[in-house]
């Protein structure tokens, strides 16, 4: 390549990662106004997004995000081999071209994430939007409502029966688009257009990678992994259509997605929830009283806890580094997008409950003597069921 093209390629691309620099810089700025990013992004261009998008990709019965990622990844591993191979052959100047190009496909990226979804990490929190601030909670209130919902799974897991068990996935995503549906035209603040789950053609990387479902900011498609516990699946559905709502933190999601799932008519799909909300709270009573966390584990129905023995073991046949990896990869991902707690975040909905059963009057009478703390975001350990 002739020497002044080869500078015009250089200026050309350090003008655009300039210039790129710039917006997404501007969008940082908009990130930390976090009623701005409400007002102009989730509540205004947000809801276009997704009225363009949803009925597009709905249309098609597998993942175009699956092959976007495949697609990005396949590319990025070759123009990485295509670089190092022209720093062997000492040709710099061209190597210096691929690699301010490879600086403005990574800038692109991050500049269409935040713009067709990313920068719903910094709107206000549910807890202010749903007028769920009170989150702070004694160990007995925290007994109470764990107490509650430990009922409500023993007694939803009872009525399973073995057709409920033995649901298509194709059932499931639909009782569990329906569910959300149903959420969304409860409330304005559950507002959500043409919602739609999607089984992952990655199900199987999935499973190393500790990851049960993900949602693709690029498309607006939310995908599970459909070999995972039939108990877990229909949860993860609606946790996923969350993000779809524009709920991007995964406490966040979690907590729209247990209420979608309880409020369901199908039998799996409510005690799907309920079995997340046990475990969360179990998890939760055992870092701040271990004593009532024993006691609250005896009332744990035999079948409830074969459901937990079940999961845990699925996901340990598949552990290994890849997976160890990917869970750091994530929880740095999460910190960098308003998550300081990383995947402690998922653990978090604990307070959102917490808060909602004390808004509807469900603690009166608890013991309120007892010194109340504020929500303490317990350790969890590297790898996570629900990403």
């Amino acid at each position: 390549m002739p020497y002044r093209l080869i500078k015009n390629s250089l200026v050309k691309r350090g003008i655009t990662i300039v210039l790129l620099s710039f917006v997404l810089y501007l969008l940082m700025v908009l990130a930390n106004h976090p009623h701005a990013v409400e007002r102009y992004y989730s509540q205004g261009f947000y809801p276009m997004v997704c009225k363009v998008l949803h009925p597009v990709f709905n249309l098609l019965p597998f993942s175009m995000g699956d092959l976007l990622y495949i697609t990005v990844i396949t590319y990025l591993l070759y123009a990485v081999f295509k670089l190092i191979k022209l720093l062997f052959k000492k040709r710099f100047k061209q190597a210096a071209i691929s690699f301010l190009g490879l600086v403005i496909g990574v800038q692109v990226g991050m500049l269409l994430f935040y713009v067709f979804w990313g920068m719903n990490y910094f709107r206000p929190g549910a807890a202010e939007r749903l007028n769920l601030t009170d989150s702070a909670f004694t160990s007995a209130d925290l007994q109470a409502v764990t107490r509650i919902l430990i009922d409500s799974a023993n007694t939803s897991r009872s009525r399973l029966t073995v057709v409920d068990k033995k649901q298509s996935n194709d059932m499931i995503y639909k009782a569990a688009i329906s569910a959300v549906t149903k959420l969304s035209d409860s409330s304005v603040n559950f507002k959500t257009y043409s919602p739609d789950i999607k089984p992952s053609l990655l199900t199987p990387l999935m499973n190393y990678l500790g990851t049960s479902g993900y949602y693709n900011p690029f498309t607006t498609e939310a995908q599970m992994n459909y070999q995972m516990p039939v108990f877990n699946r229909p949860f993860v559905a609606c946790h996923e259509m969350s993000h779809q709502m524009g709920y991007g933190a995964e406490d966040e999601a979690n907590f729209v997605g247990y209420l979608a799932a309880i409020s369901s008519k199908n039998k799996l799909l409510r005690y799907s929830g309920y079995y997340l909300a046990v475990g969360e709270f179990m998890h939760t009573m055992r870092q701040l009283d271990t004593v009532n966390h024993k006691q609250l584990k005896l009332l744990i129905s035999p079948e409830v806890k074969k459901d937990f023995k079940a999961e845990r073991l699925y996901w340990l046949s598949y552990q290994n580094q890849i997976n160890v990896i990917s869970s750091i990869f994530y929880d740095n991902f999460l910190k960098a997008n308003n998550q300081p707690e990383g995947l402690d975040t998922y653990n978090r909905m604990v307070s959102l409950v917490m808060a909602m059963y004390r808004k509807n009057g469900a603690l009166t009478g608890v013991d309120r003597n007892k010194k109340s703390v504020p929500y303490l975001t317990p350790e969890r350990p590297a790898t996570s069921s629900l990403k």
